[in-house]
């Protein structure tokens, strides 16, 4: 699975082939056929795993943060800005006009998008009941996400501090007494 994300992360979707994958991981081309009969379903799996180990990873983290609503938004903001992330685009670009992947890459992102949503709203102590939390937190997703695709050309991350610090601000109105 890591031998997969890497060659994602390395070579982008038309350089991740099978072949390139299996040797990387020391398996046999024939061991990986037998798990995933496409390279599809092995991008597909190996960025779902590493996408729950990846949660995991920063349910962890957040244990260790020391509160407040700018701290929860870093360590979201951090985790989009991984190389998962970056695996993660290859998919759904690629998924966008090959409809083999996209039958598979849609029902993981939506798997991978409930799961960050829950453990933000977790993370931030926001009580969705209230008019506009839900939204307010969804808008934060979204906007870690779009912060993550300015930092794959180049280091984004003095201005994706700037940006956090300010959402923060913001988020910390929206979310009124609860945050």
């Amino acid at each position: 699975m890591e031998a997969t994300v890497a060659c994602l992360v390395e070579r982008g979707w038309s350089g991740t082939t099978t072949t390139l994958v299996a040797e990387r991981a020391g398996v046999s081309r024939g061991a990986q056929l037998h798990h995933f009969r496409t390279r599809g379903e092995l991008v597909a799996a190996a960025v779902e795993h590493l996408g729950a180990e990846s949660v995991q990873q920063l349910e962890e983290r957040a244990r260790a943060v020391d509160g407040g609503t700018e701290a929860v938004v870093r360590l979201i903001a951090d985790f989009y800005a991984s190389e998962l992330f970056t695996a993660a685009l290859e998919l759904w670009v690629a998924a966008r006009t090959d409809p083999e992947l996209k039958r598979v890459v849609i029902p993981l992102q939506t798997r991978i998008g409930r799961e960050t949503h829950r453990l933000a709203v977790e993370l931030l102590g926001a009580d969705e009941s209230r008019p506009g939390v839900r939204e307010a937190v969804q808008a934060t997703l979204d906007l870690v996400r779009g912060l993550a695709l300015a930092n794959q050309l180049t280091d984004d991350g003095k201005r994706r501090a700037h940006v956090v610090r300010g959402w923060a601000a913001l988020l910390d109105r929206a979310l009124g007494e609860d945050a």
